[in-house]
């Protein structure tokens, strides 16, 4: 919704026929084929896709971690595994079972402009899990390189560390 020209351009990518299907399911298929060329290129649209997403405005160049070939296609073989399989959850089910949760502390570090995991899920998470932090890095994306974001990873891996 937020990305249609992005959306257009991993669309366009497939072949033909795969393009009105379920694309994730295509990409699955071309990230295994047996030919390594139809590997590279699926890799290359799926990752110039994972590329635009995290940072506002989109991105139009391939990010500097899917610069290796053999890292782009193990990256996007496996968010295409877990997003064929609905990431392994059912829909509300960490929100249904965070009572199992109530005893272990956490962190939530989440960017306020997260599109691709937007803060209102960790809002809800932080609702119904009451030993969790929710961390809102007002200027941050889902980019993992984002300064913000990763000082407050740290800080909070480092109060964990200590409580050892």
């Amino acid at each position: 919704m937020l990305f249609p020209e992005q959306w257009e351009r991993l669309r366009v990518a497939l072949p033909e026929a795969d393009r009105d299907l379920d694309i994730v399911e295509a990409y699955s298929r071309m990230l295994h084929d047996p030919d390594p060329e139809v590997c590279r290129r699926a890799a290359l649209a799926w990752c110039m896709w994972e590329s635009a997403t995290p940072d506002w405005p989109p991105a139009e160049k391939l990010a500097g971690r899917f610069a290796d070939p053999g890292s782009a296609l193990a990256f996007a073989r496996l968010v295409t595994h877990y997003i064929g399989h609905d990431l392994f959850l059912e829909d509300g089910s960490l929100l249904r079972n965070a009572h199992a949760l109530a005893d272990i502390p956490g962190v939530l570090v989440n960017g306020r402009f997260d599109l691709q995991a937007p803060i209102g899920n960790a809002w809800e998470l932080k609702r119904v899990w009451p030993g969790a932090e929710l961390v809102i890095v007002d200027d941050a994306g889902h980019a993992g390189d984002e300064p913000g974001l990763t000082q407050e990873l740290i800080r909070a891996t480092d109060r964990f560390a200590s409580r050892r």
